[in-house]
Formats: structure tokens, sequence, C-alpha cells
């Protein structure tokens, strides 16, 4: 059975066009789109521990009517989140990519200059996907490539340039691999670092809140 008949026999009255009366806000950056206001995450821990169904999970969001998909390289859940975008289209869930909007995360092994765009690539692939239409530098830490262990280890820990990073970031909008870019758990003073020398500034700063933060 596939994905929409399990939703339709479980959920007749759900359509895939609800997601039409999701808000949205538009990115002020050089490539506007608007960022739906209701995301799906697919932040899990341990990170990797539901690979085998998060994939029927997340074409299930998309045919409730999620169109915002956040990931990350440390969230090992690219990979389904490509393969559930494939379906998905295949399927006739959604009739085009750009329907979605998708949001991937640097890691701190690779908050280095020369690591961010190949660390792009790499993501993109994962994904299937040509571009990302959100990118963000997901905290702001460095930590020695190759490093994805949390929590982070103290003797990993390595100065972060935030200005040529984020010079790195801008590069990776400028070739049409991300469509905005940002960052996420940042301090003010932290984006005052970047806005100092920006060519693009960030859209958005994504800052994690959770029922167990304090």
């Amino acid at each position: 059975m596939d994905v929409r008949t399990k939703m339709q026999e479980s959920s007749p009255q759900l359509s895939t066009t609800s997601y039409q009366s999701v808000p949205t806000f538009p990115l002020h950056s050089t490539n506007e789109k608007a960022i739906p206001l209701l995301g799906f995450g697919t932040a899990e821990y341990p990170f990797g521990a539901s690979i085998d169904t998060m994939k029927q999970t997340i074409l299930e969001a998309i045919e409730v009517g999620y169109r915002h998909f956040d990931t990350a390289a440390l969230y090992q859940t690219e990979q389904p989140l490509g393969e559930a975008i494939s379906d998905a289209l295949r399927l006739g869930l959604i009739k085009s990519r750009d329907e979605l909007f998708i949001t991937s995360k640097l890691w701190c092994s690779d908050a280095h200059h020369d690591c961010v765009l190949p660390a792009l690539k790499k993501t993109l692939k994962n994904l299937k996907l040509e571009y990302l239409d959100l990118y963000l530098i997901h905290w702001p830490v460095s930590v020695k490539p190759g490093e994805y262990e949390l929590p982070v280890k103290k003797k990993d820990l390595v100065p972060i340039d935030l200005k040529s990073v984020w010079e790195a970031m801008e590069e990776c909008q400028a070739l049409g691999l991300t469509k905005s870019i940002g960052v996420s758990n940042f301090s003010c003073k932290k984006l005052e670092t970047i806005l100092s020398t920006a060519k693009i500034p960030p859209a958005v700063n994504q800052v994690r809140t959770t029922s167990i933060s304090t």
C-alpha cells in the first residue's frame, strides 16, 4: 500500500492542498522566497535512530500539508528526506520541488572557509537537490574538520573565523546553491560580527527552543 492510499484510508478528510492555508513570511535576501511559518523538523536523538522509518514519516507529513522541512548534516536525515521528496514527486503528492522549502545546516566541523562549499555540495547530493531554500550555520562554533560527535569535546574546539565562514556562505548563495543564507543559535554580539562585513545579511537566526529549555 503506498502512502497516498494509506493516508486517504486513515484520514480521508485530509487534502494535499491544505498547505495553502499555512502563513508564510518573505525572506529579505537577494533571492527572496517566502518561508512557511510551520515547518517539520527531522532531528531526533540519538541521531539516526529512526532512519528506516524517517522517509515514510516525511511522506505522510507532505501528504497532510507540510511544505517546509528542516534538516542538518548532523541529524543524518538529509538522505531519507531526499528520498521522500523523490517519492512525493513520483506519487504526485507535489507537482514540483519548488513547492517545498528545504532548510539544512552547516555543522561545526565544516565551519571553516574552505569547507563550507564542499559541505553544501554534499548536503545537496544527500538530498538529491540542485539547491536549498535556506542554509544555516548550525552553531557559532568551529571544531576540527571531520568531528561529528556530540557533545562537542573541548579538545576539538578551534577558533571560529565568522567573517570568512560567512564569506563562504555568501559564495554559496551567489552560485545559486542556496536561495538564502542564515545562522542558528547566534547571540547579538556574534550577529554584529557578521553584519560588520557582510555583503548579504543573514536572512534568519534560527534559535533552538524546546519544552526542556531553561
